[in-house]
């Protein structure tokens, strides 16, 4: 049973920040890009490697990356968090849009139709490493040239995976969601939570 009820949180995402906050866990940001001074984990599936494999993989080395950087600059031993978190569609990846005209592209693929979004949370601490992948169907409303140039224009598309922010604007082309809504966000509450406690966090 862990003494501090700390965590470290191996992503720069302001979601994955507010959702922890949302049900009381203390943690501290650790950017892996900013702690060991280059690019820590390469966000490129392998080859014929499923969206569901690619997320928890991606999940489980921003975790590994983190616990690396605790011990290197020997940092106050907290379990380390790392999460990631894609949308599948057609049996494709689609992750965050290099830039606008990426993210339209996107927007207008997924335009009216359903597609799926997997986001992974994987914790580590000292030797023990688990991790969840959790899945949503989500329904999107038939999208007009004009209003995805209205919505890019919000600059909302930035940083997310398929060039859309469910919890922001980007929530009133969202239809129906099947699963869990925090997971669209990018931290799957329920599951994160499971996690937690199997480390000796109380949530």
């Amino acid at each position: 049973m862990l003494v501090d009820k700390r965590i470290y949180l191996a992503s720069q995402s302001p979601r994955r920040r507010e959702l922890l906050k949302q049900i009381g866990v203390a943690f501290d940001v650790l950017p892996l890009r900013a702690v060991m001074g280059r690019m820590d984990v390469i966000e490129i599936p392998l080859a014929d490697e499923s969206a569901p494999d690619f997320v928890q993989r991606m999940a489980t080395e921003k975790a590994s990356c983190g616990w690396n950087a605790v011990e290197t600059r020997h940092l106050l031993r907290f379990p380390v968090m790392g999460a990631d978190t894609v949308i599948e569609l057609d049996d494709v990846i689609l992750g965050k849009p290099a830039g606008r005209a990426e993210a339209e592209a996107m927007l207008t693929q997924l335009s009216g139709r359903q597609h799926i979004v997997h986001t992974a949370v994987a914790i580590k601490h000292e030797g023990r490493q688990e991790g969840c992948v959790s899945t949503s169907q989500v329904t999107f409303a038939t999208l007009d040239a004009a209003t995805i140039a209205r919505y890019l224009e919000t600059g909302e598309y930035l940083g997310k995976a398929g060039g859309y922010g469910i919890q922001g604007r980007g929530g009133i082309f969202v239809e129906r969601i099947e699963g869990s809504y925090s997971g669209v966000m990018g931290l799957p509450l329920y599951d994160t939570a499971v996690l937690l406690r199997a480390f000796g966090l109380t949530v």
